[in-house]
């Protein structure tokens, strides 16, 4: 069986891709290296550690054993291995409250004597918020004072707060230097390996469930509403490594009556350099790997474009086909009103209602930090980042390097942009689900329920298989994950009116 890739970046190719060609290798950590997306992960975790060389080093490799075990976590040993390593998290951190209990006996103050012996007690959240305000007042002095206190009592070492007070002194520390877009270009620069984000995401998927539910919801609504389709074409905005297809497609392959067509087009931001492609164009080779094992009739077509300028007609629609556009947690870095009057995250959606498909699965990141309020942006931001690194020192012990990579390269990453960065160069700018609800709406769409069974089986998930302080929820339609009653994930499902 062929299965079919095409490549875009304003001129289009085709290649045949036969996978009895492709060896299957190892990754190690040390090996092969991908450029990262400028925009990004999600938490969208499908991007991991960088290493420091500004060397090139395109992938060996199409898949590997560690794809599977992680790739396929929903169905055979995959599960098993996630099982194993959510135990093995759960005993590690028991230290962190053991160090919690060594950290707070031992700040005290400089002084002789009992009086002199108190605790010393440091509200770093305080600390922050008033250097954001002297930042915003360009008091050069105050700010370096309040930086300098921060510095003192955090560390990406330490816990949870101290590791979130150590990324946002960075970030100020940036603004304050006016060095924020130098650095943040830098940061999206550097390379990553397959096996360092596969080990990160890996971990994710056992720490916390806001990746794999949403992934198990959006493939089953696809599922049970293409049931009696021969054909599916999915278009992917924002599809990045795919991670979320290769269990879509096994399932697929043990549907009743055989599988149908599967047409998938993967659309993503060129990548710097001078192939702005490459990223995009691995995806689509790893799952037509992942098609040709199961057994899955495949097309792929790979798009490397600036959301915006992409036409209907490089889409190549096929009304005869079961048309899903999809769009998981990277509307986010769409730039909004506040930087250009016809936005893209506008101009995105009404590409999306053209195309006319016949669901449109829409995730977004619930956030209010892309005002252009300097402080007001701030003071959400820290409330959001401060609900993530909670959650990872609730759940993941301290020395593990997989937690430090997502907190550094991805949490980290998007709040120095959030902190750092405006106009144009800053693209972390997360709406709420309900101003996203107004958008999906005006731009000519109609929300659809999800199956409560799907819903049902989600919420089961989360429940006997997380800790208790995750939220799952629904609200006018939307399923929403979150933390000890913060909401971080809407998950939405519509068709065109």
């Amino acid at each position: 069986m062929g299965c079919y890739l095409r490549s875009q970046t304003g001129e289009t190719n085709e290649v045949a891709v036969k996978a009895e060609k492709r060896e299957e290798e190892e990754y190690s950590p040390t090996g092969s290296r991908v450029k990262k997306n400028t925009h990004r992960v999600d938490v969208d975790l499908e991007e991991g550690r960088s290493s420091k060389q500004a060397a090139v080093y395109p992938e060996s490799t199409v898949r590997s054993e560690m794809f599977d075990k992680v790739l396929l976590c929903g169905m055979g040993r995959g599960e098993d291995a996630l099982a194993a390593l959510r135990e093995t998290l759960q005993n590690g951190t028991s230290k962190n409250m053991q160090q919690n209990g060594q950290a707070k006996g031992s700040r005290v103050g400089k002084g002789r004597g009992k009086k002199q012996g108190k605790k010393e007690v440091v509200d770093l959240r305080t600390l922050l918020i008033h250097c954001a305000q002297a930042v915003a007042a360009d008091d050069h002095r105050c700010a370096s004072e309040l930086l300098k206190q921060i510095r003192q009592h955090s560390s990406p070492f330490g816990d949870g707060n101290q590791r979130l007070a150590h990324c946002f002194a960075d970030g100020l520390e940036a603004r304050l230097a006016g060095t924020g877009s130098q650095i943040y270009k830098a940061l999206v620069s550097k390379r990553t390996s397959a096996a360092d984000f596969l080990k990160a995401y890996h971990l994710y998927l056992a720490t916390c469930p806001f990746r794999k539910i949403s992934n198990f919801v959006a493939n089953k609504t696809i599922m049970v509403k293409a049931e009696n389709a021969m054909r599916v074409h999915i278009i992917d905005f924002g599809i990045l490594y795919g991670f979320q297809w290769p269990t879509f497609i096994q399932r697929l392959s043990l549907r009743k009556g055989g599988p149908p067509k599967l047409r998938i087009t993967g659309v993503e931001i060129p990548q710097p350099g001078f192939r702005p492609a490459e990223r995009v164009e691995e995806t689509g080779r790893r799952l037509a790997d992942y098609a040709q094992s199961f057994n899955v009739p495949f097309e792929y077509n790979a798009i490397a474009k600036k959301w915006e300028t992409i036409k209907i007609e490089d889409l190549k629609i096929d009304r005869n086909e079961f048309l899903v556009v999809n769009c998981l947690y990277r509307s986010k870095n769409l730039l909004d009103e506040t930087v250009v009057v016809d936005s893209p995250r506008n101009i995105v959606l009404n590409l999306a209602r053209k195309i006319n498909p016949d669901i449109f699965i829409h995730g977004i990141v619930n956030g209010a930090f892309s005002a252009p309020f300097f402080v007001t942006r701030f003071r959400e931001a820290l409330f959001h980042f401060s609900a993530l690194f909670d959650m990872l020192e609730t759940n993941v012990p301290r020395e593990r390097c997989e937690r430090m990579l997502i907190e550094r390269e991805i949490f980290g990453r998007e709040a120095l942009n959030v902190i750092a960065c405006e106009g144009w160069e800053r693209v972390e700018r997360p709406e709420t689900y309900k101003q996203w609800q107004v958008r999906d709406l005006r731009a000519g769409f109609m929300q659809l329920p999800f199956d409560r069974d799907i819903v049902k089986m989600a919420m089961d998930k989360v429940r006997l298989g997380y800790h208790k302080d995750f939220v799952i929820d629904e609200d006018s339609r939307w399923l929403l994950q979150g933390w000890k009653g913060r909401i971080i994930y809407a998950l939405s499902c519509w068709k065109p009116v």
